[in-house]
């Protein structure tokens, strides 16, 4: 992103030493602490941090929705406090989930908006005409806004946060839930903003590669502002200590295992046919693999990324893996053993075909993955696969088991864990525990083994009387994983399991499911995070209900390779594809 759109003589936002708390129950939280930032006008500003670190509220106190406990929050020198008016005259704001009316049209929700910004008739039109054509919303204009997919219905939020041409663009983690495609038309738009307004955009994200193309990147965490500056900056505080690691007689999860949490290794994470790791020096990497290396350990420097960085920060506020969590003997090869089948597979909604004769299939132990854009027919498939929505036509058999004869034997011997993580909010930790526990079939002291089993392994013992509704998303995800595991299931399915949660989150999710793997359980998973799908053993790509691809992460990457791009990523072989089949 250039500079030149900044004006460092104009501060579009400041904070002076900003605090803000709430009251949670008995408890009050402190989201965030004497928090001073100035961002110039033009800037592109990244907010990063864990779950919990106090993004949101800091963006609500941005638009305005909140007023500070002490300090002052000013946009374009108007005081939140005092100014209001004017300050969210100047400020468009998007939250997390859109903003939308799900019961309205595309139409209608952009009326709504323009109405509640007092924007006429006549000025209106050509502001709907722009902005349906820069989101390529124009096609869609009678559609409910509910029946877009993700990716349509971010285009029109952020449509409708610009109605009212802000100076100031907030975007809370925009990009949760949207493919690949979707993100990069985000970027597009915001590009174009920048360049034609001179818009000043904050944005908070998990994708640590979306704040890589930001020109100010500022890390939260537990409502501190731990460091700030461009991403150079960042990177370089890493620089020399990130190594790619390779061993031909260990598989790459098995390699990460060996490599995680020991002495003097700050992160170690799969990163294409190798393990990308962030460590004090080689002598790191070669006194964990002392056991195993027999000298044929193949240890390159390489460039640093942001993600590096944040991980190496906020490791230094955090204990390390525990040495328990981790796989200490290589994993068995997956076994021939077929788990799943689906052979022909149609599905339809009405006159709308969601799935078209689908067919692969999945080995016992394997990480298999599912990969497409949204309203690629992933969840569709899930929902087949678990018994909880039948197929119109052809085969599914699940555990040697036809989910047409038998979906609730099948179902009992499978955990799911949904999007939405589809906990119930208003009751406790142990409550949602005890409940799924139930619904599984466990009882007495079977069921009470299990609860004291999730409550240490995924350490919610300090959170177990604690509603799961004011649970981080973090650790939403941590008791929604428990409560899929209550059962012992041979096969487990993950249906987007780390949208929107930090890194460092997504990293102990891997780590657990990698150590399920390990026992023998089938793990099926869908991802928006293209660097996540190379976990999997093997995955496929979707597209309008098809499978466009199947094969192994190196063998879908090769697909893609070209004399200019000789060494492409995950992101750039799927969005190859999906543009591909795009008319």
């Amino acid at each position: 992103m250039p500079d030149s759109y900044t004006d460092q003589t104009v501060v579009a936002l400041e904070f002076q030493a900003v605090s803000k708390s709430f009251v949670a129950g008995r408890r009050t939280v402190s989201a965030l602490r004497n928090v001073s930032l100035a961002l110039p006008k033009g800037t592109v500003a990244g907010l990063v941090g864990p779950d919990g670190a106090g993004k949101t509220t800091l963006m609500r106190l941005a638009a305005g929705l909140l007023l500070p406990d002490s300090g002052r929050v000013a946009v374009f020198g108007f005081d939140s406090g005092t100014q209001a008016e004017q300050l969210r005259g100047l400020t468009g704001y998007m939250p997390q989930r859109f903003g939308l009316y799900e019961d309205l049209s595309v139409a209608e929700n952009l009326n709504l908006y323009a109405d509640l910004h007092g924007i006429g008739r006549e000025e209106r039109q050509q502001r709907f005409q722009d902005l349906t054509r820069m989101t390529d919303l124009a096609p869609f204009s009678a559609r409910l806004a509910g029946r877009l997919s993700g990716g349509m219905k971010q285009k029109l939020g952020l449509a409708c946060t610009l109605l009212s041409r802000p100076q100031l663009l907030l975007l809370d983690e925009p990009s949760v839930g949207v493919d690949p495609v979707s993100r990069r038309e985000l970027w597009s738009i915001i590009d174009q903003q920048v360049k034609t307004s001179g818009t000043t955009v904050l944005l908070s994200t998990a994708y640590l590669d979306e704040a890589e193309r930001c020109m100010e990147v500022m890390l939260l965490d537990e409502g501190e502002l731990l460091d700030h500056g461009s991403p150079d900056a960042f990177r370089r505080k890493v620089q020399g200590h990130c190594y790619r690691i390779t061993h031909p007689g260990l598989s790459n999860r098995d390699l990460q295992n060996r490599l995680s949490g020991q002495p003097g290794i700050t992160d170690a994470v799969i990163q294409g046919e190798a393990v990308r790791v962030v460590c004090d020096s080689e002598d790191a990497v070669n006194a964990a693999l002392s056991r195993a290396d027999n000298g044929k350990t193949r240890i390159e420097t390489i460039a640093p990324r942001l993600e590096d960085a944040f991980i190496e920060l906020l490791n230094k506020r955090r204990a390390p893996i525990r040495q328990a969590d981790r796989i200490t003997e290589p994993s068995a090869p997956a076994a021939d053993e077929e788990i799943i089948r689906v052979d022909g597979v149609d599905r339809w909604f009405g006159d709308f075909q969601a799935v078209k004769k689908l067919s692969f299939t999945v080995r016992r132990g394997e990480v298999f993955g599912l990969l497409g854009a949204n309203g690629a027919g992933k969840t569709t498939t899930f929902r087949m696969l678990c018994g909880l929505l039948p197929a119109s036509s052809g085969q599914l058999r699940v555990a040697g088991v036809d989910l047409r004869k038998a979906a609730a034997k099948a179902r009992a011997r499978i955990g799911y864990m949904s999007q939405k993580f589809s906990l119930y909010s208003n009751l406790s930790v142990s409550q949602n525990l005890a409940f799924f526990s139930s619904v599984y079939g466990l009882s007495n002291a079977r069921r009470d083994d299990r609860i004291q089993w999730a409550l240490q392994q995924f350490e919610l013992e300090a959170s177990k009387d604690a509603n799961s509704g004011d649970l981080s998303l973090g650790y939403k995800q941590r008791l929604a994983m428990a409560c899929a595991l209550m059962h012992e299931p041979e096969i487990l399915f993950l249906d987007e399991p780390t949208s929107g949660v930090d890194p460092l989150a997504r990293r102990e999710f891997w780590n657990r499911t990698n150590r399920l793997a390990a026992t023998g359980v089938t793990v099926l998973v869908t991802t928006h995070f293209m660097e996540e799908a190379e976990y999997c053993d093997r995955l496929v790509i979707m597209a309008e209900g098809d499978i466009l691809t199947a094969g192994t992460p190196a063998e879908i990457k090769r697909q893609a390779r070209t004399p200019s791009l000789p060494d492409p990523t995950m992101e750039d072989a799927f969005i190859q594809l999906i543009q591909a089949k795009r008319p």
